[in-house]
């Protein structure tokens, strides 16, 4: 029997060919996510280690922002006794934050978040053991600095040269003092180093005399266990310690945390491609085995049993499974040589290293590929093992009976109700419950629809054929007909595209409808011209808030302060505002009092942390600040909830005195004759030029809100792109073998006057009826789960209104028949190119 299935393998290469190349697809990706991530996880550890390979103790102290009393960080005090103690050999203090520099046209260097800057901690012989200077030296005056060599080449900045740096305030400029390189994980992620001299960074980022954290290099024979325990004698309480390889293992350990994500996206590609390969697989293996029901009765006839025979199906999709994953695990590697080769053309550096090809994407490349082979490949074995001789020898095509129809359908109907009763109770669930139980009812639908697809196929074509016959004639009616020849075959093949196009279908609904509440959102509630943010979310300075007030042209501005206030037992999160010029940026409504109270010490409340916490205008509530300062505040107004602005607004000076580090992420800015080119510059002028600070009119804020969605629906869009191509696959495949069963019937209408034209149209309708059958079922699922899941948000987003992407769905339909007609071109070649008097004698 093993010969026999090697045998058929060898036989029917070409239409195997196709299985092939779903399976290779998914290994490919499931491999080569493996490799990828294990690549970079071995680099990022190594460069890691070698950060720390000097360090024997680090030492962490960051402010705590409800003690105003505690200190800020590490005192120079605390550095000078570490430095003193025995087996230390050197120590360097650090502070650091933000820090951007413009490259010769003014744009940021790097991308915000990967834009840091620290203090140059030299030792006693004058060299910071973190860094290597290729040309100069570190900064040792105020006006000095120091960029890594990537930087300054993409700048082309040399030493001497003046550089403008933007931190979380207006720019200045320093002198190039040298250029050095780094390990620093930040600059290998695209982003760059400034160094300043110590006094300066602690000015900007902490307050002068401390330090955010420091390292300990040991003298030689010092162990680094018995100086972790002397180092917490002297540090504060307040401050954490460990050694630097405990340091170096938690980095690596958060690189890893950080992968994870990609590595989950990629193998999402990976599990789309395997599970709409498996319809391909059963499809060709039913195929396979249809086409051979009289030789497998014979050997039933010669004494092969039912297992011998379901074996015989299973080994040949085993050595399919082997050879595919074989070329799929090759493919991985180079898929994995190509997505670093991509990162670091995009500027997001990997450390040096070699590829990692570990025993995991190798042992998962083989399982993954020959199971879900085999496992695809079960279900025809089984049903071909099952047919009497007799009955196998008497036709070629043994048609379904009606008891397992009916079973099919009746368990097809049953996962599909149960499945629409569990999304449509998650949709007046709502919250994370609610989401769950949808995306459980989700897998039941779509379970249920692919097992009742081929019943669902007659009458959807139905109502499509009438179009057909109308416009193609006997082509279109003949499509039509051939389409729903063979439901099993047909919906297997339609499923691929429906699995694809249902995730996209929903995803493009969420995304529309949360896009529209978002437009909406932003136009009605605010009234400024201009947002602005900086480029890393850190917070804007107070210089920089008094430099936007003094701007020509500006009407008002109100920044949206971060704070907090205890109120009846809990904090609830407050905004400082400026009084008066709120109103003018932000158009809140006010259900009860008046926000002009703001400006006589008063707070503003939103209804409904007001309702849950029994509270109305002219009520005088004790609060208790974040430095633990107790006071007692009266409510000057209720307002309607907004996304723009916390559940509690304070004047902002209020609240500035028990801050130590006001937090500033937005400000609002209102002009003379509103949002325009020439108010744009004037605000950045303002700013110094700044880099580093980013300026939004009503667009740029639209499309800040809604980055993250559409961000996920270009992931998805990747998605529906490899579920295209191996629908595309599948469509080839059977129509392929469809012409190869329907020989002599073509060659029968190529002698009654069908002309090849009239052929090859045939053959291309079946394939877009077929593509645009599994489109429907998609769309029609898709819209239905992004319906349920907006319901389960729309509570908690004002202005929500379901959205059906019309335009969008138009184009999912034209790509579903452009499937079609691409799929057919060598099938509809091969039926016109039939010879036939010798198709009419094919038995």
């Amino acid at each position: 029997m093993f010969r026999t299935a090697l045998r058929n393998v060898l036989a029917h290469k070409a239409r195997l060919l196709m299985t092939v190349l779903a399976v290779m697809l998914g290994v490919a990706f499931v491999s080569g996510t493996l490799v990828f991530t294990d690549t970079l996880s071995q680099a990022f550890r190594n460069q890691s280690a070698k950060s720390y390979d000097d360090v024997a103790v680090a030492v962490e102290m960051h402010p705590n922002p409800e003690d105003a009393r505690q200190a800020p960080g590490l005192s120079q005090k605390d550095v000078d006794e570490v430095a003193g103690l025995d087996g230390v050999a050197s120590v360097a203090p650090r502070v650091g934050g933000f820090a951007g520099v413009p490259d010769k046209n003014g744009k940021l260097i790097g991308v915000g978040w990967s834009n840091k800057g620290t203090n140059f901690a030299p030792g006693k012989d004058g060299k910071d053991r973190a860094y290597d200077f290729a040309s100069g030296g570190g900064p040792v005056r105020a006006d000095q600095i120091a960029l890594d060599r990537a930087s300054a080449d993409k700048g082309d900045y040399k030493v001497g040269d003046t550089v403008r740096v933007a931190t979380n305030g207006p720019v200045k400029e320093y002198v190039l003092s040298g250029v050095f390189t780094t390990e620093d994980g930040a600059v290998n992620a695209g982003g760059s180093l400034v160094l300043f001299d110590t006094a300066v960074a602690q000015k900007l980022y902490l307050k002068p005399g401390y330090f955010q954290d420091l390292t300990v290099t040991a003298a030689p024979g010092a162990q680094p266990d018995k100086l972790l325990d002397e180092v917490l004698k002297v540090v504060p309480k307040q401050a954490t310690a460990q050694t630097g390889q405990a340091l170096a293992d938690r980095q690596a350990e958060d690189i890893e945390a950080g992968l994870g994500a990609l590595n989950q996206v990629l193998l999402g590609f990976a599990g789309i491609a395997l599970f709409v390969g498996v319809f391909l697989i059963a499809n060709t293996f039913t195929m396979l085995v249809a086409q051979r029901t009289k030789e497998l009765a014979l050997m039933r006839a010669v004494g092969a049993s039912r297992r011998q025979i379901t074996r015989s199906v299973l080994a040949e999709a085993g050595l399919v499974g082997l050879v595919a994953s074989t070329v799929g695990l090759v493919l991985g590697v180079g898929l994995a040589v190509a997505l670093r080769s991509a990162m670091n053309a995009f500027d997001l550096k990997i450390p040096a290293g070699g590829l990692v090809v570990g025993p995991a994407p190798v042992v998962s490349a083989f399982a993954v590929g020959v199971l879900i082979t085999m496992l695809a490949a079960w279900l025809p074995g089984r049903r071909a093992a099952k047919i009497p001789p007799v009955a196998a020898m008497n036709s070629v095509h043994a048609t379904a009976s009606t008891k397992s129809l009916v079973l099919r359908n009746s368990v097809g109907a049953a996962f599909t109700a149960l499945g629409v009763v569990l999304i449509v109770f998650g949709a007046g669930q709502g919250g994370d419950e609610g989401r769950m139980l949808i995306a459980g009812g989700a897998f039941l639908t779509l379970i249920g629809v692919i097992v009742l697809i081929p019943m669902l196929s007659r009458p959807v074509i139905a109502l499509i054929r009438p179009l057909f016959v109308g416009l193609f004639g006997i082509s279109g009616k003949l499509a039509g007909l051939n389409a729903v020849r063979n439901p099993r075959r047909t919906g297997a093949t339609a499923s691929a595209l429906a699995i694809g196009l249902t995730l996209v279908t929903g995803l493009s609904v969420i995304g529309a409808t949360v896009g529209t509440a978002i437009d909406k959102m932003t136009v009605d509630q605010i009234k400024a011209d201009y947002m602005v943010t900086m480029a890393s979310g850190d917070s804007l300075s107070e210089e920089a808030i008094a430099a936007l007030a003094k701007a020509p042209g500006v009407t008002a501005v109100s920044p949206q302060q971060a704070g907090a206030l205890e109120i009846k037992g809990s904090f609830v999160s407050a905004s400082g505002v400026t009084p008066g010029d709120i109103e003018k940026v932000l158009n809140l409504h006010v259900v009860n009092g008046s926000l002009a109270s703001l400006g006589q010490g008063q707070i503003a409340i939103a209804d409904r942390t007001a309702e849950k916490r029994g509270l109305k205008v002219g009520d005088t509530v004790p609060v208790e600040y974040m430095d633990k300062a107790k006071g007692k505040l009266t409510v000057g107004a209720i307002y309607e909830e907004s996304e723009f602005v916390s559940p509690v607004m304070i004047d902002r000076k209020l609240i500035n005195a028990h801050e130590q580090q006001p937090y500033t992420r937005e400000v609002y800015v209102a002009m003379d004759g509103g949002a325009s080119a020439a108010n744009a510059e004037a605000l950045s002028k303002a700013m110094g030029d700044n880099p580093g600070i980013t300026v939004m009119n009503h667009k740029d804020i639209r499309d800040a809100f809604g980055g993250p969605i559409n961000m996920l629906l270009n992931i998805v869009y990747g998605l529906l792109g490899m579920a295209l191509i191996i629908a595309v696959l599948g469509v080839v495949n059977t129509l392929a073998m469809s012409v190869f069963e329907r020989q002599q019937e073509i060659g029968m209408l190529r002698a009654i006057g069908l002309d090849r034209r009239r052929v090859k149209r045939m053959v291309r309708l079946e394939a877009v009826v077929i593509s645009v059958f599994g489109a429907v079922v998609g769309i029609g699922l898709g819209a239905f789960l992004g319906w349920a899941i907006g319901e389960t948000f729309k509570s908690s987003l004002p202005g929500y209104v379901l959205v059906l992407p019309w335009e969008r769905i138009g184009v999912f339909l034209v790509l579903a028949g452009l499937v079609g007609v691409l799929a057919s071109l060598w099938p509809a070649r091969s039926a016109a190119r039939l010879n036939m008097l010798a198709a009419i004698k094919t038995e």
